[in-house]
């Protein structure tokens, strides 16, 4: 039976393309492409000739049920997006959720997506996170941003490098100038940077230096209360309302 296969494809370096990768792009009978120019150029450069097919968020509306009947009549297709995982902050989701109403198998292959890297080498916690994307242009932007002030798990967002400072800036008044965020761009590219520290500290690098490339932001979680102990090793204090006290020595 023929499948849906989502295959991800390199965040900037090409050498991150994975073996398995270019064997599903070689072996489906057609791809799906979110600009058939951008893999056009992938495909050239692994040496596969294949057709194309335009799959975007202007058009999937009215083309995932065709797909999907190709697929069911037995033509493997791959989907990609420009660059990472589709249906992560890409075209997907609508495709995949037809498949598996019309009982089409899809397989993911695992593989570049941004927000990974930038996530790790952050130096904020992994083990909890959340993934916000891109937040909304204008709309429901501030309210977005409010649901999450008392998040304390590591959040992370994609940014165009035109909202970067306003995103900071709202940042900045929603969590707190002191809160510690990880702003990275072109990771995999040549000029890859991340730049680190206190979201005022940050909002004032980029204001001065213009912000450029594909962007990936990593907050920090709202810090937990602290546990009262006392200075002193052995001392522990209580609180109750409206008063305080040493309970003593142990």
């Amino acid at each position: 039976m023929a499948k849906l296969y989502l295959v991800p494809t390199p965040i900037g370096n090409l050498d991150d393309i994975t073996l398995r990768a270019v064997n599903v792009l070689r072996d489906v009978d057609f791809i799906l492409a979110e600009d058939t120019r951008t893999t056009s150029f992938l495909l050239k450069h692994l040496g596969i000739e294949k057709k194309l097919y335009s799959h975007h968020k202007f058009n999937e509306h009215a083309t995932v049920k065709m797909v999907a009947e190709s697929i069911a009549a037995g033509r493997n297709a791959a989907l990609v997006s420009d660059a990472g995982t589709p249906g992560i902050s890409d075209p997907g989701f609508l495709l995949v959720r037809t498949c598996v109403e019309a009982e089409i198998e899809v397989e993911t292959l695992p593989g570049a997506t941004a927000l990974i890297p930038a996530l790790v080498q952050s130096g904020f916690p992994c083990d909890r996170f959340c993934f916000e994307g891109f937040l909304p242009q204008k709309k429901g932007r501030a309210k977005q941003l409010q649901s999450l002030a008392a998040e304390e798990r590591t959040m992370i967002f994609y940014e165009s490098p035109y909202r970067v400072v306003k995103c900071l800036e709202q940042f900045a008044e929603v969590f707190g100038p002191e809160r510690r965020v990880s702003v990275s761009r072109e990771l995999t590219k040549k000029f890859e940077q991340t730049v680190r520290g206190r979201v005022a500290e940050v909002l004032e690098h980029f204001r001065t230096t213009d912000p450029k490339g594909e962007f990936v932001i990593v907050l920090a979680g709202k810090p937990k209360p602290k546990r009262e102990t006392a200075a002193d090793e052995g001392t522990v204090f209580y609180r109750t309302a409206g008063c305080a006290g040493r309970i003593g020595e142990f």
